[in-house]
């Protein structure tokens, strides 16, 4: 069985994150989503609410492409996620240029710590590259309309937790 973990905050999960977990699916037997907790980042919504939006936006998701979605909250490094939920790949969306710096060097360092799991990029459909969580969250605090980058019932969630 060929598993994929995509790895993210989710904070929250938008259009773009759904388009690159629908193209996932293409690819493996089973896709494990790896909700990360990160308080470094500090983010809005909560680890259960997190992981609560993501099963929601992907059963249907996984109902339509035939292959297992299932959520893993994670703490530790990327590389011993894809170990505890026996991944042969890491999946990683790609929005523009400035991702793949970044993404190029965590490849480089999760190749070292074990070769064995491979790192799949998949860009973002045109129409959802340059939508960002972070900045879903400011739009919608500022009082804009988030309706084009996220589900409805996500826009919900922003406009309960922003006010």
């Amino acid at each position: 069985m060929r598993i994929g973990l995509y790895p993210g905050t989710f904070d929250p999960i938008t259009l773009g994150h759904i388009d690159v977990i629908r193209r996932a699916t293409r690819l493996v037997d089973k896709l494990v989503i790896g909700v990360a907790i990160n308080r470094d980042k500090g983010p809005l919504f909560s680890l259960e609410e997190r992981v609560a939006m993501v099963e929601a936006q992907t059963s249907r998701l996984s109902a339509e492409a035939g292959v297992e979605i299932v959520t893993h909250p994670f703490e530790n490094l990327l590389i011993d996620c894809a170990n505890d939920v026996g991944a042969q790949i890491i999946v990683r969306g790609l929005r523009a240029v400035t991702d793949f710096e970044y993404e190029y060097q965590m490849v480089g360092m999760n190749r070292q710590l074990d070769d064995s799991v491979e790192t799949v990029f998949l860009m973002a459909e045109a129409q959802h590259q340059a939508i960002a969580s972070k900045l879903v969250k400011e739009i919608a605090r500022l009082g804009g309309d988030v309706s084009k980058f996220v589900t409805p019932p996500v826009q919900k969630a922003l406009v309960a937790k922003l006010g």
